[in-house]
């Protein structure tokens, strides 16, 4: 069994984090958040923050016609990827954090989703290949993607596609398109027949958030109900992917895993970080499948600091 170990970053840590470095195949990282009182941290994070200014507008491309918005600068794009419960409206904790951490911010709603046109049944064409076609739209050279759940599928398949167009990569709650069988079985066994059909919040927010925070809950909620406007199934990666594929990528890449997500749990999360070479693991208590909702604090805290060490 390997032994973690603080590292040194782990002892200049900001205050409320203890992370540890854990040397598996992968380097990973561990962060654990503090003891915080649960209700105190979710009515600190009930409020959305008030948004930075930033463009609306409609991006035409091949095939489609997806809604955006894009808070412009001279800033590092990141690139958000909402989940399939989400769509652009969902990124109201990290728009202005990553904005005014002075990146340029930018996130889309794909197929079938909010501001979006639906998935053409006859020719539904493939999630990567729309980002792609996005970041030419807008003149992009280079970015972070940043994607939770489903959004995870996508970037996925993108560093598969175009690494050199990515300076980094973050994964967040998601199962990230693998299809090798022992993987899919092992995650399909955790869920009971009719998961699927149970209610989003159940399925995608920690039983401690619902409870601390059931304002939070009503919101994510809501902005759940409004993601879906349009047939969103069809689409297909443009590459297989498998573990042994992730085990060539280069993109760095951290994943993020809530220690109560009844889709993707630690386990499935750390499979994954054993064979993305160089990756980074973040572990955050409490938080089920949402985290980027749940723990903006950890979330945004995590994810700034990664991108910051790949930036250039």
């Amino acid at each position: 069994m390997h032994q973690c170990r603080i590292s040194s970053r782990a002892k200049r840590a900001r205050s409320g984090l203890v992370r540890a470095g854990i040397p598996l195949v992968a380097c990973a990282v561990l962060i654990l958040g503090g003891a915080q009182p649960a209700r105190s941290q979710a009515t600190a994070n009930a409020l959305v923050p008030a948004q930075v200014p930033a463009k609306e507008g409609f991006a035409q491309l091949p095939g489609t016609r997806l809604g955006f918005w894009d808070t412009g600068g001279d800033g590092a794009p990141i690139v958000l990827l909402h989940p399939a419960t989400g769509s652009a409206l969902i990124w109201g904790y990290q728009q202005p954090a990553f904005a005014k951490a002075g990146y340029r911010v930018i996130s889309y709603s794909r197929r079938g989703h909010h501001n979006s046109e639906p998935v053409p049944r006859e020719n539904p064409g493939s999630a990567s290949q729309d980002l792609h076609n996005l970041i030419e739209f807008l003149d992009i050279a280079k970015f972070h993607a940043v994607g939770s759940a489903a959004g995870c599928s996508v970037a996925v398949d993108y560093a598969h596609s175009h690494p050199e167009r990515l300076s980094s990569m973050v994964l967040a709650c998601g199962l990230s398109g693998v299809t090798d069988a022992e993987y899919v079985t092992a995650s399909e066994s955790l869920r009971p027949k009719g998961f699927a059909e149970m209610p989003a919040d159940f399925r995608e927010l920690s039983p401690s958030y619902r409870v601390a925070n059931p304002q939070g809950a009503a919101q994510w909620l809501a902005l759940e109900h409004k993601a879906v406007t349009g047939n969103r199934v069809g689409q297909r990666p443009a590459n297989k992917i498998t573990l042994a594929s992730l085990e060539k990528m280069q993109v760095p890449t951290l994943l993020i895993a809530g220690d109560a997500d009844l889709w993707q749990p630690p386990a499935m999360t750390r499979m994954l970080a054993r064979h993305i070479p160089n990756s980074e693991l973040v572990v955050v208590p409490e938080a089920g499948h949402s985290i980027y909702w749940e723990r903006p604090d950890l979330f945004n805290s995590a994810v700034l600091d990664f991108i910051g060490r790949h930036s250039k």
